[in-house]
Formats: structure tokens, sequence, C-alpha cells
């Protein structure tokens, strides 16, 4: 490895730990992840725990300060954001207490959205003891990604019981309107999303890894060549939001709808060793670095995210992972890992109780903050100390 490349991932890896990690922090499996980022992630979970706190211990608030007209709990889509992190410690760890945490206390929350009154059962956007609320295919989506991913760590088949029921839903939300592809909400059908209909991709190719079943394959390449053909920008093969059924396209491009066309050409790739797929994931990954990131000409030539929504670039980091354990150019992860590190530092995005605005930098930092954005940062670092070495390599 190239030696200015190994210094830089050494200091990306081992900035600080400013905080003295808990008891209970330095019980953790640390073989499997790198201990300061892995350390900042549970940190951040416990601030998140501490000011996002309700009534209920398993559920949390959707902003800080409260909103007006704010409801008693997060939507959905906030706390599936945390039920991911929550997932990505144990992922990254290995360690047993966050799958008891999962189970104990994140899974225990999930269900208080889960709606089985309608046919078939789904999560729905709010409570379940609330009036009823509209279910979106792609919070499912994310449900049933975790979910999968559960079971593939695990082999527990509760987990994967889950992520099927998810996908029965998934699959009654497609139709041959447009072709075919998932539609965005189940009251709303008037348009699909790449947000639904890629993740759904994965959720399929998942799937296949953890069951065999051809189904699943056909399935998750469909999806991912109708997105392919409906969502995608030929110019720079970034991914459009939505096409509504009378053809239109709202063009606005999220960080996240690229991302995970990356990591379904990333999947498929490595289940059908077809090289078009590499070649277009790699090709996908590029043009979301030129896009999502920015380069403010560090000496290093990193390139840092933009921010505006933490979630997203999340997401986004899933598919950038899935495709460097395939081809491990870090070029991408560097520049994740760079971000996080600003992003830290208290003179930029993080505040004195440990939470995170809607960007990297200061901006914004004295808004509200959100459960989403906590959740994002969670994610993102226990998903980078997971490939994140402690130690830099000699060349």
């Amino acid at each position: 490895m190239n030696k200015k490349i190994s210094t830089l991932i050494a200091a990306l890896c081992l900035v600080g730990a400013l905080v003295v990690p808990t008891e209970e922090l330095s019980a953790r499996t640390k073989s499997q992840a790198s201990e300061p980022l892995f350390t900042h992630a549970v940190q951040t979970l416990e601030a998140v725990r501490q000011h996002f706190k309700t009534d209920d211990k398993s559920l949390l608030q959707e902003a800080i300060p409260v909103q007006p007209n704010q409801n008693a709990y997060s939507y959905l889509w906030g706390y599936s954001a945390m039920f991911s992190s929550s997932c990505a410690l144990y992922e990254a760890s290995g360690d047993k207490k966050w799958l008891k945490f999962v189970d104990k206390t994140m899974m225990r929350g999930l269900d208080r959205y889960y709606d089985d009154r309608r046919k078939p059962a789904a999560y729905a956007s709010y409570v379940n003891d609330a009036p009823e609320s509209d279910r979106f295919y792609d919070d499912n989506i994310w449900v049933g990604i975790d979910m999968a991913d559960l079971y593939l760590a695990t082999k527990n088949s509760k987990y994967l019981e889950r992520a099927e029921e998810v996908w029965r839903f998934i699959e009654s939300g497609t139709d041959g309107e447009l072709g075919d592809g998932i539609y965005w909400c189940e009251q709303k059908k008037g348009s699909k999303n790449t947000c639904s209909n890629a993740p759904g991709s994965v959720l399929a190719l998942k799937l296949y890894k953890a069951t065999g079943n051809e189904r699943y394959l056909e399935r998750g390449m469909a999806l991912y060549k109708w997105t392919r053909e409906h969502l995608m920008d030929p110019v720079d093969h970034l991914f459009f939001d939505n096409v509504s059924l009378n053809g239109r396209v709202e063009k606005t491009k999220f960080s996240y709808n690229t991302g995970q066309m990356i990591q379904s050409a990333a999947l498929l790739y490595d289940i059908t060793g077809e090289r078009r797929y590499l070649t277009e994931a790699e090709t996908m990954a590029e043009s979301a670095y030129h896009r999502f990131f920015d380069d403010i000409g560090r000496a290093d030539g990193v390139r840092l995210l933009r921010g505006g929504e933490l979630w997203f670039d999340a997401v986004m980091l899933r598919g950038y992972i899935e495709l460097y354990h395939i081809n491990a150019d870090r070029t991408y992860l560097n520049a994740f890992l760079a971000t996080m590190n600003m992003a830290w530092d208290t003179r930029y995005s993080r505040d004195e109780r440990g939470l995170f605005g809607p960007h990297y930098d200061m901006r914004g930092k004295n808004r509200s903050k959100t459960l989403l954005n906590q959740a994002a940062m969670i994610e993102m670092l226990a998903r980078l100390s997971a490939v994140c070495p402690d130690t830099a390599e000699d060349e």
C-alpha cells in the first residue's frame, strides 16, 4: 500500500476518542472494529437515548427541541433508521450485547408500528395505537433489509420470517403499470420511486443469499433493470427520484438512490459473476463521488460529503462498502472517514450534547436535531469501523 495513503487511513481511523469509554463500552468485542469509530457510534447512541427518550422506553422522539404539532413518538422512518444503526453496531462488533439490545429494545419498539389489521401485514408510518396511518413501501424495505442482514449474520429464522413478510407486502405494491416497479406508498399509488425499487432489488438479492430461492434473484435482477431503464440519467448514471404513472419524471437526485443501485449492482456481480454489473457499479460510484462530495482543496485530494440529509449518505455508504468488498478501492471510504472526522469535531457539526445537525460542518448546528440525522451518524461510524483497520498496513 502506498505510504501516503497508509498514513491517511491511520490518521482517519485513529481520530481521538475524546471521551473516555465507559465500562460497558470497554467490554465490547474489539477484534472486528476500529475502536475510536465504534466508540463514537456508541457515544452517539447514548446521546440519543438520553435526549430523545419518551415515556415509552422503546420509542423515541422525532426531533428536539419538540416542534409545534410534533407527535409523541417518531415516525417509522426515523425509528427504522435507529433500528438500522443498532443492527450496524452488532454487525460491526459481533458483540451479542448489541444483538440483545436489538431484540429487547429496538424490536419491541418496531412492533409498535406493526399493522396486521390490513393485509398483507406491514409496518405503518406511525404507531399502531394511533389513528390508522399510511404504509410506505420504502419504509418497509429498510426494515426488511435489516432483518435479512440479521438473518445472514445469525442464521436465526425469526429474522428471515420478518424479512420475507416484508417482501410479501412489497410484492403487493408491484404491478404492470410502467412495465413493473414498486409503488412508493400503499395509499398513494401515483408514482414508482427509486427509493422503493433500488432497495427493493437489494432486499430481493439478500433474500436470495439467505434462501437460495431463484425467484428472489429473478426479482432482484428485474427491479435493478427496471430502475435503470426508467429512472437513470443516461448522462451521469445517477438516479432521478420517481416516475409518475403518466410518465413524468421527477428529476431530483438523492445520494441514497444511487447508493442503493451501487449496492444492487455489486450484489449482482457477487452472485452472478457477470462483469457488466461490476462495471456499472464502478461507473455509478465514480459519478456519485463527483456529485455528492465536494473537492475543498485538501492537500491529500480527499473529497468531503456535502451533507444536508445525513441519512441519505448513510444509505449511500452501504453501496460503497458493498463495492469495496469486491474491488478493495478505498477512495470513497477515505472520503467518508474524512467527513466523519470533521463532523465529530465540536467546532463543526457535533454539539455539546453529542448530537449532530443536518450538515457535517457547522451549517445548521444550532437548529433542531432530528432522530434521522443521529441514526445516520451512528450507522456510518459503526459500518466504517468494520472496514477501517486499527492500524495502517505497511507498504
